[in-house]
């Protein structure tokens, strides 16, 4: 008999290996993204220190007023934008991006656009 796969599972595994070679430095923090069916969530952080330098998600109030009329894809480049203001608010410039073991493309893409037009660099 098949057995139907665990798509988060794989995921999960995927995002596993990625954190092997790559980490947040007080220079380069790590923006780390989170997609859930309806929402996505954005942390920069540290990972020496173990802190979140910033965060931004579709659930916040002010996020929620500019994507009322948007769909998905549109929303995670409005949380890109907003995840990178509060990053340069924060101090920081430079990010590796960690895309949690999503394939880069669709939200997850559209996210990192959003941040690079804001200012951030990968």
């Amino acid at each position: 008999m098949f057995k139907k796969s665990d798509r988060n599972a794989d995921r999960v595994i995927r995002h596993a290996r990625v954190r092997k070679k790559i980490a947040g430095t007080p220079e380069m923090p790590r923006l780390c993204v989170y997609r859930s069916l309806n929402n996505i969530y954005a942390q920069v952080i540290d990972d020496s220190k173990g802190v979140t330098l910033a965060a931004a998600s579709t659930l916040e109030k002010d996020v929620q007023e500019l994507i009322k009329d948007a769909n998905k894809t549109a929303a995670a480049k409005i949380v890109g934008k907003a995840i990178a203001e509060r990053a340069t608010k924060a101090g920081v410039k430079k990010v590796v991006f960690d895309r949690g073991g999503y394939v880069y493309t669709g939200r997850v893409a559209e996210l990192a656009a959003g941040a690079r037009e804001a200012g951030l660099e990968f």
